[in-house]
């Protein structure tokens, strides 16, 4: 066998350089696609598409898994688990191109068509939503087919059969395709301006005085217990679960509301036309319906926004609808009941403002819905730009087809924050939270080592919508010891004992911790 007839595998051509390669091209092509996308088409980043359609896809145990393993940092685990994947299936493509061409260039066509179809297939996506992965594709082919030449004896660009392995050339393409990664990545944060300008329109905005502030929070809300919750959760602390890879960069001036379907009034609303409405103040304990008994996906802020039954007044629903299909910039719905956005003593809000300040953009600036009592996935849309008056036969929100329930009210829960760990034996303090939100909490209730239950003391509240804080003092000997809570609310519904997980319509259980006294 002579050397021109010799496979690349029999010259001993290598398998390392030529995976670099396909994990070089990939790269390259990866980054001029985020490149393009932050010129042409934000939502059409390949990375970000991709991790979207994954979301969408993925089955409601595995969403569970996902927040109770990583909690809030399950997006950059998603991002991160596709990195890897990405860069695997490139060494594979490189190692394919140099062993049996065309396989490795035809496995980057696929993942570029894959690419292409997934970002046309996001909502409010444009044709011009192809061209970062098509860009990104074709560069990627070009970066591989020109490093693979150079591993591969006997195909010099001269004509003349070369029988060693161009190993300068193969650095030179390397190193320029390193280069391109690093330029365009540089490149695509330079021009995403979205977000810049978006940050500097928050920063200048002043939210109008609300026309009807909140009732004070009595003195008594906070029992400032160390490590207990505090009855007011910080913007900075409040928990994020959304499916949002890529935090919408809404601009107020460019914002806007359509309220329409089964309306004798369909009407759109802009940020000035809503700057300029009575705005109200309502404290309100979100929760989401992930969280998990004892778990911290939950929060109380100040809300301020215009009361979402007014909008839904003005735009005059038809008989037969019971359902409001909210919808965000990025596609995201959820189905509220009717009559509970219209009920009067339900402050369900078009908010704008939180803690006193115009809304962070991972909470959905520059507005969202709040409506207290129900569990987020079916009410809280954040980066909200549609209200459609419809009904449960007609539409369903995004989590229900994936076997979520459709009404989603949040459940009596009660929960232990301290102690945790050891403590010392004697008179130990016991505190927590418990909500039901728009109901309220009547009763909090704790007992040790399955033993009789105790009634803690009730902090004060500002209502109904918010979370209470309680907390009790037990002796406790030394040795390991079992502390339970439960809470029933102030219509008499108990929280149940039976074990449940949070699919299809949240958590049950009581909440148990176990302390050593030392």
């Amino acid at each position: 066998m002579t050397e021109e007839s010799a496979s690349p595998a029999e010259r001993g051509a290598p398998g390392g350089a030529a995976a670099l390669a396909g994990v070089l091209a990939g790269a390259a092509g990866l980054a001029v696609a985020e490149l393009v996308a932050a010129v042409a088409a934000p939502g059409a980043s390949t990375l970000f598409a991709g991790g979207a359609a994954v979301i969408d896809a993925a089955p409601p145990w595995l969403k569970d898994f996902a927040v109770e393993s990583f909690g809030t940092a399950d997006k950059a685990v998603l991002l991160g688990s596709m990195g890897v994947v990405l860069a695997l299936g490139a060494a594979i493509a490189g190692l394919l191109e140099l062993r049996r061409p065309p396989w490795g260039s035809v496995l980057f066509g696929l993942v570029g068509i894959v690419g292409t179809w997934t970002a046309l297939a996001r909502y409010e996506a444009t044709p011009l939503w192809a061209a970062p992965s098509l860009v990104g594709i074709g560069t990627a082919l070009l970066v591989l087919r020109l490093a693979i030449r150079r591993l591969r004896p006997g195909s010099s660009d001269d004509g003349v059969v070369a029988t060693t392995l161009d190993r300068r050339g193969f650095l030179v393409v390397a190193g320029a395709a390193a280069g391109t990664t690093v330029l365009a990545l540089a490149g695509a944060r330079l021009l995403s301006a979205g977000a810049a300008a978006v940050k500097a329109a928050r920063e200048t905005l002043r939210l109008p005085s609300p026309a009807a502030p909140a009732d004070p929070v009595p003195a008594g809300a906070d029992l400032g217990i160390d490590r207990l919750t505090p009855y007011v959760t910080p913007a900075a602390d409040f928990y994020r679960i959304d499916t949002a890879l890529r935090v919408p960069q809404i601009d107020p001036a460019d914002w806007t509301l359509e309220v329409h379907g089964m309306v004798d009034e369909p009407f759109t609303l802009t940020w000035n036309d809503l700057l300029a409405l009575p705005l109200e103040d309502h404290y309100a304990t979100l929760a989401c319906v992930s969280n998990e008994v004892g778990g911290d996906l939950i929060g109380n802020a100040l809300w301020r926004g215009y009361p979402i039954r007014a909008l839904l007044d003005r735009a005059r629903p038809r008989a037969g609808a019971d359902m409001v299909l909210s919808r965000s910039s990025d596609g995201f719905t959820a189905g509220t009941p009717l009559t509970v956005l219209r009920d009067p003593a339900r402050a369900s809000l078009l908010a704008i403002g939180m803690n006193g300040e115009p809304l962070p953009v991972v909470h959905g600036f520059p507005a969202r819905l709040v409506v207290p009592g129900l569990y987020g996935y079916v009410s809280a849309t954040k980066w909200v730009t549609s209200l459609k008056v419809t009904t449960f036969a007609a539409d369903q929100g995004y989590w229900t087809p994936r076997g979520w329930s459709a009404l989603g009210p949040v459940k009596v829960q009660s929960r232990i924050d301290v102690p945790r760990g050891s403590v010392s034996a004697g008179a130990v303090t016991v505190a927590g939270v418990a909500w039901a939100q728009h109901t309220g909490i009547g009763r909090v209730e704790v007992r040790v080592d399955s033993g009789p239950w105790i009634p803690a003391r009730l902090a004060d509240t500002v209502g109904p919508d918010t979370w209470r804080q309680w907390s009790l003092s037990i002796p406790l000997e030394r040795g390991e010891h079992s502390l339970e809570v439960r809470a029933t609310d102030a219509s008499g519904i108990g929280q149940t004992d039976v074990t449940a997980p949070p699919a299809p319509d949240g958590a049950t259980g009581w909440h148990r911790v176990v302390v050593t006294a030392r």
